[in-house]
């Protein structure tokens, strides 16, 4: 990570991903008495990078840290802000860092050279502060307001609006993208896809104007929309499928290719047959 943040909204910044792989969007947002951080990138010098962008828009104002979901990429830069900032999780959050932290770390490192590099030396970071549902930072004449909306993505996932405007949503949704679905059984089984489109359907009416994505560029509502409509179709079709008689394999292989097909210009198409699996495994989904 090595972008510099962009203002999207007064006083709310994003360090945009520009469309790397396993690069997050990562939020600043600076009020009066203190600034917010929204993930941290992956591993201690990308947090640092971050840290230090933080530190260059809110100046000596004090510095709360926050993550969207537990995954490397997006919190696992936090020791750089252990001592400089208040972290905050919540409950869920923190538990899934305990159970799945370090078999994540060591599922990243197996990645490449590159991201082994990355995650070296990394440290799992408790939060300074944990909370049950929904918490509400007041950063002086701009408000933050975290809440817990998992398991959809994850066990935990969280959202971050401000001021009723803009909404950080990690990778509950993403632009042009086909949604992550990390169904890895045994391993990793959490992700909820009947209720991660409830959960869409939730963030929809907000009618945030401005529209974080984990990944890809910043959008509006419509982004949602999108990702809610693809979601659907794969619960949809999975049903269809299934009551024909279909294994998940097969499902996932006339999926698949029919959603290659609608949805041409997404990248990250491997994720597709995972979403079929997580489906099927999570039984009638209509």
């Amino acid at each position: 990570m090595s972008g510099e943040p962009v203002q999207v909204s007064e006083g709310v910044f994003v360090i945009p991903d520009r469309r790397v792989d396993l690069v997050p969007n990562v939020g600043i947002v600076v009020g009066a008495k203190a600034a917010l951080v929204i993930d941290t990138g992956m591993g201690p010098r990308n947090g640092a990078h971050v840290l230090e962008q933080a530190r260059r828009l809110a100046g000596d104002l004090p510095l709360y840290l926050t993550i969207t979901h537990f995954h490397p990429e997006h919190g696992f830069g936090a020791q750089a802000f252990k001592g400089a900032a208040t972290i905050v999780y919540n409950r869920g959050q923190r538990d899934e860092l305990h159970r799945k932290g370090s078999a994540y770390i060591d599922m990243f490192k197996d990645l490449s050279p590159a991201i082994a590099a990355e995650l070296d030396g990394v440290e799992l970071v408790d939060p300074d502060l944990v909370y049950d549902g929904r918490a509400e930072i007041d950063l002086g004449g701009r408000t933050a307001v975290l809440r817990t909306v998992g398991p959809a993505h994850t066990a935990s996932d969280q959202t971050v609006l401000i001021d009723d405007r803009v909404l950080f949503g990690g990778d509950l949704f993403e632009t042009r993208i086909f949604p992550i679905t990390p169904y890895f059984p045994p391993y990793d089984v959490d992700v909820d896809g009947p209720r991660w489109i409830t959960v869409l359907d939730q963030l929809i009416a907000l009618e945030a104007e401005i529209v974080v994505p984990g990944h890809g560029e910043v959008a509006d509502t419509s982004l949602i929309r999108h990702v809610r409509d693809y979601l659907a179709y794969v619960r949809d079709e999975v049903e269809r499928l299934r009551t024909g008689g279909a294994s998940a394999d097969e499902a996932a292989a006339t999926i698949e290719k029919a959603a290659r097909a609608r949805w041409s210009t997404w990248e990250r198409p491997e994720w597709i047959s995972l979403a079929v699996q997580a489906f099927y495994a999570a039984g009638s989904t209509s």
